[in-house]
C-alpha cells in the first residue's frame, strides 16, 4: 500500500478533477503491475496496472488507494468491472470513494464478483495524498495550502520590499515541488503587480507540471490567469483539487480570515530582519483564545540552512 500511495502522490497536480490514485498488483508475493491515474484523469490507475500485469493479474491482490470506481462511462467500463474481468482475487483499498457515483458501490460490485475486499489499510496516508479530491467532494472547494517564506521574526521582506532571497536553494527547490503537486497557484494582486511572478516549476524534467495561475482581487486577470474576487470564490473552482497560495501577506491573511486554509508550509530562514513587511495582516481574531487549538504540527524537517514546518488545520 505504501508503494500505491507513493504512486498516487506522484500524480498529484495532474489528474483533476479526478483523484490521483495509485495501484499495485501483487501475485504470489511478487509485484506484477503498477499504475497511477494519468494526466487529465484517464486512464485510471487500475487500468494502467492491469495493462502492465497482463495475464499475471489473475489471482492477484490489487492494492489501491481509493475504492475502484463503479460507474460506467462512454470511455469504457468501470474499474470494478475491469478488475473482476481480469480475475483479481482480492482488492485492498485505503479509502472509500465519497463520489456519489461510487461511494460503496465499487466494493459491492467487487464482492458480488466473489472478490475479497479489505478497506482502511494505510487510510491516514492515503487521506493526505488524496486530500485535494476528497476536500472538493466533501466541502465543494479545493484543498488549500498556504506557503510562507519568512525570517525568524516573521518578516517576508525588507521595508523596501526586497524579498529575494529569504530562504536558501534547498527550500526554494521544495517550493517548486509543491508547485508541481498543485492544480492552481494563487497570489494577491499586489504581488502580481509588484513582482510579475512566473509561478512556474523550474525543475529539470518537471517543467510541464507548472500549475494554472490565479490572482486574488477585483479587476481583470492577465491573459491565461484566473481572477478570484474573494477567497470564497474558491468554491467555484470545480476542476481544481489542490490550490497553493504563494504570496503575499494580504492574500494569505484573507484566506486565513475566511478559514479556508487547510495546510500551512512555513519555510523559516535563520535570519532576523527587524523592521520589515510582516508575513500576515489582520486575520480576524478577537482574542488569543481564538488562536489556540487551530493548528497541528504534522511535519518538521531541515532544508539546508532553513527549516520547514508543516501545519494542518484542526477541524
Amino acid at each position: 500500500m505504501r508503494a500505491a500511495i507513493a504512486l498516487g502522490q506522484e500524480a498529484r497536480g495532474r489528474t483533476a478533477p479526478n483523484p490521483n490514485v495509485g495501484c499495485v498488483l501483487v501475485r504470489e508475493g511478487r509485484e506484477v503491475g503498477r499504475g497511477s491515474t494519468q494526466r487529465g484523469g484517464r486512464p485510471h490507475a487500475e487500468y494502467v496496472a492491469l495493462q502492465e500485469a497482463g495475464d499475471a493479474a489473475a489471482g492477484a491482490t490489487a492494492y489501491v488507494t481509493l475504492e475502484p470506481c463503479a460507474h460506467r462511462s462512454e470511455r469504457g467500463p468501470s474499474c470494478a468491472d475491469i478488475l473482476a474481468a481480469a480475475g483479481v482475487a482480492r482488492v485492498v483499498a485505503a479509502l472509500r470513494d465519497p463520489d456519489p457515483r461510487t461511494d460503496g458501490a465499487g466494493f459491492e460490485s467487487l464482492r458480488s464478483a466473489d472478490i475479497e475486499v479489505q478497506v482502511s489499510l494505510g487510510a491516514d496516508e492515503a487521506e493526505r495524498s488524496l486530500a485535494g479530491f476528497l476536500t472538493r467532494l466533501r466541502l465543494g472547494r479545493p484543498f488549500i495550502t498556504l506557503k510562507l517564506a519568512l525570517s525568524l521574526d516573521g518578516r517576508i521582506a525588507l521595508p523596501s520590499g526586497e524579498s529575494r532571497w529569504i530562504t536558501g536553494e534547498e527550500a526554494r527547490l521544495d517550493v517548486h515541488l509543491e508547485r508541481a503537486r498543485a492544480d492552481m497557484i494563487l497570489v494577491g494582486r499586489g504581488t502580481l503587480e509588484a513582482d510579475d511572478p512566473m509561478l512556474d516549476v523550474r525543475i529539470e524534467g518537471l517543467e510541464d507540471r507548472s500549475p494554472r495561475r490565479a490572482v486574488l482581487g477585483r479587476g481583470p486577470a492577465p491573459p491565461g490567469w484566473t481572477a478570484l474576487a474573494a477567497p470564497e470564490a474558491a468554491f467555484e473552482l470545480g476542476d481544481v483539487n489542490d490550490l497553493l497560495i504563494e504570496g503575499g501577506a494580504g492574500a494569505a491573511a484573507a484566506f486565513l480570515r475566511a478559514d479556508l486554509v487547510d495546510r500551512m508550509l512555513l519555510y523559516r530562514a535563520p535570519i532576523v530582519i527587524g523592521e520589515g513587511k510582516a508575513a500576515l495582516g489582520d486575520i480576524g481574531l478577537n482574542s488569543l483564545a481564538e488562536a489556540h487549538g487551530r493548528w497541528r504540527l504534522s511535519e518538521s524537517r531541515r532544508l539546508g540552512i532553513d527549516t520547514l514546518e508543516v501545519y494542518e488545520r484542526v477541524r
